[in-house]
């Protein structure tokens, strides 16, 4: 049971799996879209959860799952099949790169991705933590083209990333025809720098709107814009 982690709407096993729910993922399934997609796509999906959290928020929306590791997808396989939305989640076992090769140019109005992001680091032995955590060389280039290539005229592409890669990420996209319409800098404390960011992408060009979202008031005390914001997803809110 401790291998469990229980939303309001569902339940994601991590038996198994090397790769944890963590803030990162269930920040970008609450806030990630807007209005009412069509299709979506989550490239690392991990164990399923911002999908499953899309296919709460988005009812009428069919939402593609890619994912590398093969018990981490074969995880988001079960838990995708355990769930209220398992008629709309389809998991692809293997890379973005792959997917793109094997399938049909579909096009995407909502995509997300929690990617990997230590970029010129020490790498970590576990293999599984190495895919979760650590981006190879040309990574972040080929994911901004495999989103041009599959995001729709007026889709949006949400990233969340440290620092460092998302300012990696910002000078790819422009020249690829991404432009970077908002930006949300995640800090865990209101005096903290930010330690995240979440990204988004259009191919249509925008006014940048810029936000900040503070995750603790005090020590073990959440804001009220993080309650708020998880609310719908997590119990112990």
């Amino acid at each position: 049971m401790k291998n469990i982690f229980r939303f309001k709407q569902f339940s994601v096993d991590q038996a198994g799996c090397g790769m944890k729910i963590n803030t990162d993922g269930v920040l970008l399934g609450a806030l990630a879209g807007g209005g009412n997609p069509g299709r979506v796509l989550d490239i690392g999906a991990g164990t399923g959860v911002i999908s499953m959290m899309l296919a709460q928020r988005f009812p009428h929306a069919r939402i593609d799952a890619v994912e590398i590791d093969r018990s981490a997808a074969e995880a988001s396989r079960k838990n995708f099949a355990a769930s209220a939305f398992a008629g709309r989640l389809q998991l692809i076992a293997g890379s973005f790169q792959e997917y793109a090769l094997q399938s049909d140019l579909i096009r995407y109005d909502l995509m997300v991705s929690n990617p990997p992001f230590f970029l010129n680091s020490l790498k970590n032995p576990d293999e599984q933590k190495k895919l979760a955590r650590h981006a190879e060389q040309g990574f972040f280039e080929e994911l901004v083209s495999f989103g041009q290539q599959h995001l729709s005229d007026e889709g949006e592409f949400w990233l969340i990333l440290p620092p460092e890669a998302a300012l990696e990420t910002r000078a790819l996209a422009e020249p690829a025809g991404l432009h970077l319409i908002r930006s949300i800098a995640v800090k865990s404390f209101a005096d903290d720098e930010p330690h995240r960011e979440v990204l988004v992408f259009s191919k249509q060009q925008k006014n940048i709107s810029a936000d900040l979202l503070v995750i603790y008031e005090s020590p073990k005390v959440y804001t009220e814009a993080y309650k708020s914001l998880l609310r719908d997803f997590l119990i112990i809110f």
